[in-house]
């Protein structure tokens, strides 16, 4: 008898999209990763954290990455079978990297703003930077889908 295992459905749900460099256009990416997340059936706790880090990335390629004229590159690949979401953000300034997150002890108050990639770093499993050929930058963050700990 021929009997075959049941094999673990491996689905990739994948989104991209050009977004103005604008306030509003990191708004829209943000209403945009709420939409898809809500489609796929992403659960609740890891849409929030995935909201506010595609928040802080878009924010940060608008102020800190744009140039006039050119959008930015919001990026979403969930993958179910290794319970990873994937949140990419990629602007035309490959020469402005960001820097690593400043520590700040508790009662200490950092100056305004460079907060933003401080909570990235608290709400992803990991992230990181590398080059976008021909010219540009991809932020990346990593979320686990499953609860957090």
């Amino acid at each position: 008898m021929n009997q075959t295992s049941p094999q673990p459905t491996s689905t990739v749900r994948v989104f991209s999209q050009l977004i103005s460099s604008t306030r509003s256009g990191a708004r829209l990416a943000r209403l945009l990763t709420l939409t898809e997340l809500h489609f796929w059936g992403v659960p609740q706790g890891l849409t929030e954290r995935a909201e506010q880090v595609v928040a802080e990335l878009a924010a940060n390629a608008v102020l800190h990455g744009g140039l006039r004229g050119r959008d930015f590159r919001l990026g979403l690949a969930l993958d179910t079978t290794a319970g990873v979401l994937r949140v990419e953000v990629t602007d035309a300034r490959g020469d402005r990297w960001p820097a690593a997150p400043a520590v700040v002890g508790a009662g200490e108050r950092q100056g305004d703003g460079g907060r933003g990639l401080s909570l990235v770093a608290a709400l992803a499993d990991g992230w990181g930077v590398v080059p976008y050929h021909p010219g540009g930058k991809t932020v990346w963050a990593v979320l686990g889908v499953g609860p957090r700990v």
